[in-house]
């Protein structure tokens, strides 16, 4: 049972370049459990070093090196707007691979995943990162399974989180873990920002910020754009990138972060949204023209990539429209 009254140490990782948003989004949530909600976080930010550390957009915070002797219920290690500042992070990366263990459960903000995996603490889980870095990390980590296609995955007592204003998510989930749902309602209300997203709905990235390297990968990758409504197996698609289906599959993945299968499915999800929502033609009739087949497969893959399935969808474009429309009418009547 959630407990407010628990006493939970909370320290958050940072380094020089660090992302602010990564720190401020779910800093600011903890914070607002702790001054309005009673929960009996004790928040620090660590580093390495300890003192002033500047972050990506020049605002120096200041910082504890960790004691000798602690208790630590929670590590959130954030993240940098670029992976080239994390590959120099080598004492971090050390900091986080000492202190992990004595957490109760350990978590990273977007590209903070590499200092995880770099200390060794994503090898054999399933993980998520922000969307522009899910290949790199696959890439240079093969030992991880690297889910794309999620706001946030949580094996154990490991979590990671997409980018940026997804920390707000993650605090979210840890105070609704702590100190209830109510509380955790509350405080999303608090930040003026929707109760948190489930893990399961998408970055919304999109399937041309997640192109391969040119070559082989991105021809069949366009040419899948072009060809939706045909059945685009892994053998097809090898051979048009004219290699085998199964170094095809993956070399698809080490480039892209996702399967042939989920990047496909992507594509035609993206290329069925503007037809859900903004015409009337009958939702089968879509399903068909893009690819899927049927109706309840693009249920599925709206549901996992969206959130939502195509009726709402729809009806979520229907009442956008009209209330824009309602608003228009006052604003000229005014």
């Amino acid at each position: 049972m959630p407990d407010v009254g628990v006493s939970r140490t909370i320290w958050f990782v940072v380094f020089p370049g660090f992302e602010l948003l990564d720190l401020g989004g779910p800093l600011c949530a903890f914070n607002l459990a702790i001054d309005f909600h009673q929960a009996a976080y004790q928040v620090h930010i660590v580093s390495a070093t300890g003192g002033l550390v500047r972050g990506s957009s020049h605002v120096a915070i200041d910082t504890v090196a960790p004691p000798s002797a602690y208790h630590l219920d929670t590590l959130l290690v954030v993240g940098a707007p670029t992976t080239d500042i994390l590959y120099g992070q080598t004492e971090t990366a050390d900091l986080v691979g000492t202190i992990a263990p004595r957490a109760r459960r350990k978590a990273s903000i977007c590209t903070g995943a590499f200092l995880l995996a770099a200390a060794g603490l994503l090898d054999g889980r399933r993980a998520t990162t922000h969307w522009r870095y899910a290949g790199e990390l696959q890439r240079r980590h093969p030992k991880i399974k690297v889910d794309a296609d999620r706001i946030f995955v949580r094996e154990d007592d490991v979590w990671t989180w997409a980018g940026i204003t997804a920390g707000i998510d993650l605090a979210l989930a840890m105070i609704e873990e702590d100190c209830g749902i109510e509380t955790s309602k509350a405080i999303a209300r608090d930040l003026v920002v929707y109760h948190r997203r489930s893990g399961g709905q998408s970055q919304f990235s999109t399937m041309l910020e997640l192109e391969p390297k040119p070559g082989r990968i991105r021809d069949a990758l366009a040419y899948a754009r072009t060809h939706l409504s045909e059945r685009l197996s892994v053998e097809q698609l090898a051979d048009v990138a004219m290699i085998s289906p199964r170094q095809f599959a993956r070399q698809f993945t080490a480039e892209t972060g996702e399967t042939p299968a989920r990047a496909v499915e992507r594509l035609r999800c993206e290329a069925a949204l503007p037809r859900i929502e903004g015409t009337t033609e009958p939702l089968d009739q879509i399903a068909f023209k893009v690819g899927f087949g049927d109706l309840d497969r693009m249920r599925k893959v709206c549901l996992r990539i969206y959130g939502q399935p195509p009726q709402a969808l729809r009806r979520r474009s229907r009442t956008k429209d009209h209330w824009e429309a309602v608003t228009a009418s006052v604003d000229a009547a005014a």
